[in-house]
């Protein structure tokens, strides 16, 4: 017993500070290497290990109808992941960890378009996290940087979305599933990164490298495979309470190694986030609301 419960507390720790320091691992990548070649490269190499791993483990190679729906849900997923990468050449981390934090909130409303739309009081959440958003984007945070904010707009998108469809869609099992997704969307987001000219052209600083290798072990393999713990040990909603710990790590990380400024008023536009996602969440939305990522979207 007392190994189980110091399992879950070293999985949620796990979650809670690695999908939250992605966000500064990505601002590190970016100092010497171009967007899409952190993002393409990082689920390519994670989709690898993991699909190796899953063979190991005796797990059956995904049928026909499995990778196309893998292709399908990957490649939506990892291209909202790219599109945070794109966006942090304007924004900083936090910024970014805080409008992500409203994905939930997207993930109804992208469910909606497909006949499961909000009901009672579930709107109000929506109502309360997107004001969150506003305040976030009438504070300047956004507004400084308009392709940031629409790159990070179209990030969330694209994650609702393939969330969604990744619950309507025939994928594989288990470790099958997440590996597949990754390997299938990364390998297309290095080909997108290739095609549109990105080249390293000199050797990367070591800490952008370190940070890459980061992003993709840590992030993408350790990262995943404690939440597939949790969810399989604990109750969903404590699973995937790293939704609401995540952005406030972010912001932590971001200012204390970074140097990056921590305005009141995106702290005051998460507060109003989470308590959206919160109330989506208690009202029996979490299938909708929570869809897990990402690997984390950072």
């Amino acid at each position: 017993m007392k190994t189980d419960r110091a399992r879950v507390m070293f999985a949620l720790a796990a979650l809670y500070l690695i999908w939250g320091s992605t966000f500064l691992g990505i601002r590190i990548a970016l100092e010497g290497i171009p967007p899409l070649l952190i993002a393409g490269p990082r689920y390519a190499l994670a989709g690898g290990a993991l699909y190796l791993f899953a063979r190991l483990r005796g797990l059956p190679h995904p049928t026909r109808a499995e990778w196309k729906a893998s292709f399908v849900v990957g490649v939506l997923l990892v291209s909202g992941n790219a599109c945070v990468v794109v966006a942090e050449q304007w924004v900083s981390s936090g910024v970014a960890a805080v409008t992500l934090a409203s994905i939930p909130l997207w993930v109804a409303l992208v469910a909606g378009l497909f006949g499961k739309w909000p009901t009672g009081s579930e709107w109000v959440g929506l109502a309360i996290g997107l004001a969150g958003v506003a305040v976030l984007q009438t504070g300047g945070d956004l507004r400084a940087s308009p392709v940031g904010a629409l790159w990070l707009v179209m990030s969330c998108a694209t994650w609702a979305l393939g969330s969604v469809l990744g619950s309507r869609l025939a994928l594989p099992r288990g470790l099958m599933s997440s590996a597949s997704q990754m390997l299938a969307g990364g390998l297309v987001v290095l080909v997108g990164a290739l095609l549109h000219g990105e080249r390293v052209s000199a050797l990367p600083p070591a800490r952008s490298v370190a940070a890459l290798l980061y992003l993709a072990f840590f992030g993408s393999v350790i990262a995943y495979t404690a939440y597939q713990f949790l969810l399989k040990t604990v109750r969903p909603t404590l699973a995937a309470s790293y939704s609401y710990v995540n952005p406030m790590v972010a912001l932590a990380l971001g200012a204390a190694f970074y140097g990056e400024k921590v305005a009141p008023r995106a702290v005051g536009a998460l507060g109003l986030i989470l308590g959206g996602v919160a109330l989506l969440a208690w009202r029996g939305s979490r299938t909708r609301a929570l869809a897990e990522p990402p690997a984390e979207a950072g």
